[in-house]
């Protein structure tokens, strides 16, 4: 059986049906090849994937260098895979069905669970909203802006941008912040790594060797493979109008995200490794590994840091809370996406910008310990992982829901065996934690 989303009012949809997206679908109906065809689905898969690399997981991933060197890169490559396997589940999702992720739980579970996968996405996001803001103020701190104005400004710029540009208009804003990822490959490079060291490291596993190494390990799983990027990902593909007829090259979109995401994090590790690591210097942030890298890699590996971190700031800041406004929406059965007219009030519009303004509101609180916050943050994700990774699995494995989409057994198989390890991850803090 085939699940339709709910017809929204039509004032409620005015910017669909625009934009870049229309244009490369009628080029690749036009027969124009397989670029339009892929160009007609690029979004849901890089977005999700880069904004992962975001200043909760760049202050993860220096920590993970600067602590640890070499010794735990296997963790990055190995979240990459379980990113791209379970990304793939949730765009399939949302193809098949034409719903978000809580949309489904409710559907599936009734709406008393829809309630409740919505607080836990709520009370898990919210930590990292706030990162997201520190970020942008640890990078304002660079060049001598005060926390609270850097993050005020990034917050009205883009809740302007969100709520008054039509979904097209936001993604070829979000894509292009993206690109100043790049940057952190540059620092890596920069940093002049061991690379025998860096290809053992991300290659072999070996174990922590203390309760801080498997922290490190948790905050590494949770800030690559987050909720919220599942949800974001798959409500993403839905409000973008994936298709399972576009879902091949949705995959590649995917993949793409994926493995970028990934290749930003080893830079971020590799860099911090390279340098503070080999030095002993300590950082508790994404700044201080900025900061910290001028006098070991030089001032263009500072300002790179600083501009990436910037970019990446800015970038999940807008994306969390849209996958947030996703969850809230789709749990109140209200309609859910980028494109509702502003002019209007939606539940989807009144979530971002309440989540934006408390997000700003914090970090502007003058002596808050915000490290703490972000990195317990990443523990935090890691810990509600599990349960999402279930939902996920249950809901793509009901033929009652996906209908002919349904997963195979051997990919079920796969997915249960990767929740599996995560789950072992998991257990291995906690041991760390009680022994």
């Amino acid at each position: 059986m085939t699940h339709r989303p709910k017809r929204a009012p039509a004032h409620a949809v005015a910017h669909h049906g625009r934009g870049i997206t229309a244009r490369f679908a009628a080029m690749r109906l036009a027969g124009a090849g397989a670029l339009a065809s892929f160009l007609a689905v690029l979004g849901p898969g890089l977005l999700a994937g880069l904004s992962d690399d975001d200043p909760a997981g760049i202050t993860t991933y220096s920590i993970l260098g600067a602590e640890h060197g070499y010794r735990l890169l296997w963790i990055i490559p190995a979240s990459t895979i379980l990113l791209v396997q379970f990304h793939l589940v949730a765009v399939r999702l949302g193809a098949a069905t034409g719903k978000g992720f809580v949309a489904l739980v409710r559907e599936r579970w009734g709406r008393h669970w829809g309630y409740v996968a919505v607080v836990g996405l709520l009370f898990a996001n919210f930590g990292t909203i706030c990162a997201e803001y520190a970020g942008v103020a640890a990078a304002g701190s660079l060049i001598g802006l005060p926390a609270w104005l850097s993050a005020m400004a990034a917050g009205t710029l883009i809740t302007l941008v969100v709520v008054l540009g039509s979904f097209a208009r936001v993604e070829k804003v979000l894509l292009a912040i993206s690109a100043t990822l790049v940057l952190y490959v540059v620092d890596g490079i920069l940093a002049g790594p061991v690379w025998a060291e860096v290809a053992y490291g991300s290659v072999v596993p070996r174990m922590p060797i203390d309760r801080t190494g498997w922290i490190a390990l948790a905050a590494s799983l949770g800030t690559t493979l987050a909720p919220w990027g599942l949800a974001f990902i798959q409500s993403y593909a839905v409000d973008k109008k994936i298709t399972l007829a576009s879902l091949r090259w949705e995959r590649v979109d995917v993949i793409v995200g994926s493995v970028l995401t990934g290749v930003v994090g080893l830079a971020i590790a590799v860099a911090c490794a390279a340098t503070l690591h080999k030095a002993g210097v300590h950082i508790e942030s994404a700044g201080d590994a900025a900061a910290a890298l001028r006098p070991l890699a030089g001032s263009f590996a500072t300002l790179f840091f600083g501009v990436g971190l910037l970019g990446s700031s800015l970038l999940a800041a807008a994306i969390v809370p849209i996958a947030t406004s996703y969850s809230i929406a789709e749990g109140v059965g209200e309609p859910a996406s980028l494109g509702l007219d502003s002019k209007h009030f939606h539940w989807f519009y009144a979530a971002f910008v309440g989540l934006t303004v408390a997000g700003v509101s914090v970090v502007a609180l003058p002596g808050l310990p915000l490290i703490p916050l972000i990195y317990s943050s990443q523990v935090l994700n890691a810990a509600v992982l599990p349960l999402h990774i279930a939902a996920l699995l249950l809901l793509v494995g009901n033929a009652d829901i996906m209908g002919d989409a349904r997963a195979s057994v051997g990919a079920l198989a796969r997915g249960w065996i990767s929740f599996a390890l995560v789950l072992a991850c998991l257990g291995g803090l906690t041991w760390s934690w009680i022994s």
